[in-house]
């Protein structure tokens, strides 16, 4: 039987970062970890999203560090944790959450927008696990890393945005085998589908919600909550003999074959020629 939220108290007086704070994946993140007594230091590239997020937490100012920061930009990520371990007196936990998608084939995508997918989907985790690995070693603490099913296989038309993911499950697995002896646990989720404003624009599309409903053997998308539950056993005491797994929560879609055809289903609709054209 699930535990109500709030019941437990897993990470009472602990100091918990968390990159991509304002919506999905991570607000509900953060929403589980407070509810677990957690004190939080939290960063987005939306910093007024952020602090309206922030008001419904319910914690004291003394349990909160709020940031807007841009985390294709690595020094801004190093510059976030250590005002955040300087903040609330240390660091315990590190969720490295932000991310962005990124369409088109090899040879349609500019530099431009390979590398700042890199940026914020792979790089942001580099640097903010080299600058929380200072704090968490005192501590002996654990990160968390939001990698996705699409870092374990590929999805058409997404080439940028799986090589990048694929990228932080090995980080992450580095980290782990690296880090062991100094007490620190390193592990990621991969996501399928799930509810976030990443995803919710393409879910108002018919056809698509058709096709996540005949390939996820759940018959849904995921929820931001789902997620933020996976995330916090990761990081909790419950998980103390875990590191290096790469946990997947996706439905089932990877107990069989493929995600949706986002490189056909987008081509269908000319939306190819609209999201290529973008500058990144």
């Amino acid at each position: 039987m699930t535990e109500p939220l709030g019941s437990m108290r897993r990470f009472a007086g602990k100091v918990v970062a968390i990159t991509g704070a304002a919506s999905g994946i991570g607000a509900a993140t953060a929403t589980r970890f407070a509810a677990e007594g957690a004190r939080l230091a939290l960063c987005d590239l939306a910093g007024d999203r952020l602090a309206a997020f922030a008001e419904g937490l319910a914690l004291a100012p003394a349990d909160l560090f709020l940031k807007a920061v841009d985390v294709a930009d690595g020094a801004a990520v190093e510059a976030f944790v250590e005002a955040a371990a300087a903040a609330l007196g240390g660091l315990d936990v590190l969720v490295n959450n932000a991310g962005i998608g990124c369409f088109g084939h090899v040879d349609e995508i500019t530099p431009e927008a390979w590398r700042k997918t890199m940026a914020v989907d792979l790089d942001a985790v580099f640097f903010g696990c080299r600058a929380a690995l200072p704090h968490l070693r005192r501590s002996r603490g654990a990160i968390v890393n939001t990698a996705s099913i699409s870092g374990q296989l590929a999805d058409a038309g997404l080439v940028a945005y799986n090589v990048a993911k694929a990228g932080v499950i090995n980080l992450t697995r580095n980290l782990a085998v690296d880090h062991a002896a100094d007490g620190i646990r390193a592990n990621c989720i991969c996501p399928g589908g799930v509810g976030t404003p990443m995803l919710t624009a393409h879910m108002r599309d018919a056809a698509i919600m058709a096709e996540y409903e005949r390939l996820v053997p759940l018959g849904r998308v995921g929820t931001p909550e789902e997620m933020a539950a996976a995330i916090t056993f990761l990081a909790s005491a419950d998980a103390a003999y875990i590191t290096g797994v790469a946990l997947t929560v996706d439905g089932g879609v990877t107990a069989q074959t493929g995600q949706p055809n986002f490189d056909r289903l987008y081509r269908e609709r000319d939306w190819d020629k609209k999201i290529l054209a973008r500058k990144p």
